[in-house]
């Protein structure tokens, strides 16, 4: 992971950390789907996102979330392994594990600094988004 990356995504993390600890919950899980935008195509940084997730779940006794988190945190490392990941995704059990979705717009801009893989992916959807 490039360094300007593992920054954003360790903030993110250390942001939804503490909202966590604060029993923030809904403030942990948007965190937290940031951190999983910008780590999704590393394995540990995806799978951590994931733990986190079934952790926030457990605490808001939400069985969905916990299901859904179990078993994401097998796919995900999977699939980043493998490059199969849905750009954007933000990986809660709320959304499907499969649906790719619009980036944030300063998530984006650190994504393609830093990650050729994603600049093609972004460019590609935004000339579709113009097409339409």
């Amino acid at each position: 992971m490039h360094p300007q990356l593992r920054s954003a995504f360790e903030q993110e993390m250390l942001a939804a950390q503490a909202a966590y600890r604060r029993g923030e919950w809904r403030e942990a899980f948007r965190l937290l789907e940031r951190a999983h935008i910008l780590g999704q195509h590393h394995a540990i940084a995806h799978t951590r996102t994931h733990i986190w997730f079934l952790k926030t779940g457990w605490q808001r006794r939400d069985a969905w979330e916990i299901i859904g988190q179990v078993i994401r945190i097998i796919g995900g490392f999977i699939g980043s392994l493998i490059g199969k990941v849905p750009v954007g995704n933000t990986g809660g059990a709320d959304v499907s594990a499969f649906a790719e979705m619009p980036i944030p717009d300063d998530l984006r801009e650190i994504l393609i600094k830093d990650e050729t893989s994603w600049q093609g992916i972004v460019r590609a959807r935004e000339r579709a988004a113009q097409k339409r």
